[in-house]
């Protein structure tokens, strides 16, 4: 059974500017791990904007990690839907390299936040995942909170550009956990990841159906 993470980040911009940035979040000082993307597909279907890209990342590993990883570099592939009517930018996000050492499945939903008119509000939700027997719970841990570190850098990472291409906004501070809004966004928030919880399983069994 896969490690499951979420989190709720709120960003001091608007839908569209978020929206707008997300194409544009690379290069930033926080992520010199990225050395690739690529657009790979792209259509517009029923008004929405679906986009598939291949990035390509490396990460440093501890050593005890080196008998299970052959290399340091990984291609991620990164599917996204825009819907600019509902205001709405879905992102899947899954590694194609070493997925029978380490899995990471990621889904961030952005929306315009009902609390706070003129911010963003981002959902995120991943699965980490090993197929390694005897060290598969070892490797899991590892992976979630390399990935919760990694998630604090990329929030950095966005704001950073957002604070580039939309200067005269002032960056929305935010430390890594779910964001002390209101008391209705924060059970708004906890009520969300209940509810993903609940359908982890079923839902990283759908994005792979290939695993038994």
């Amino acid at each position: 059974m896969p490690k499951f993470f979420s989190d709720t980040i709120v960003f001091n911009y608007t839908w569209d500017q978020v929206a707008s940035g997300f194409w544009k979040r690379y290069p930033n000082p926080n992520s010199k791990h990225v050395l690739s993307e690529d657009t790979v597909e792209r259509e517009i279907r029923s008004g929405k904007l679906f986009s598939k890209r291949l990035l390509s990342k490396t990460n440093s590993i501890p050593k005890w990690a080196e008998r299970f990883f052959s290399g340091k570099h990984v291609n991620i592939i990164e599917e996204s839907i825009v819907d600019p009517v509902n205001k709405v930018l879905v992102t899947y996000t899954r590694n194609l390299g070493f997925v029978k050492v380490m899995s990471v499945t990621e889904k961030v939903i952005y929306t315009e936040s009902e609390e706070h008119p003129g911010k963003t509000v981002a959902l995120r939700y991943a699965w980490i995942d090993s197929q390694v027997k005897g060290f598969g719970r070892a490797i899991c841990a590892f992976g979630y909170e390399r990935f919760k570190k990694n998630c604090h850098k990329m929030v950095g990472g966005f704001n950073y550009v957002l604070s580039n291409l939309y200067p005269h906004h002032t960056a929305f501070t935010t430390t890594y956990a779910t964001v002390k809004a209101t008391t209705k966004l924060k059970d708004a928030a906890k009520n969300a990841s209940d509810l993903a919880k609940s359908k982890a399983a079923p839902i990283y069994a759908s994005l792979h159906p290939n695993q038994s």
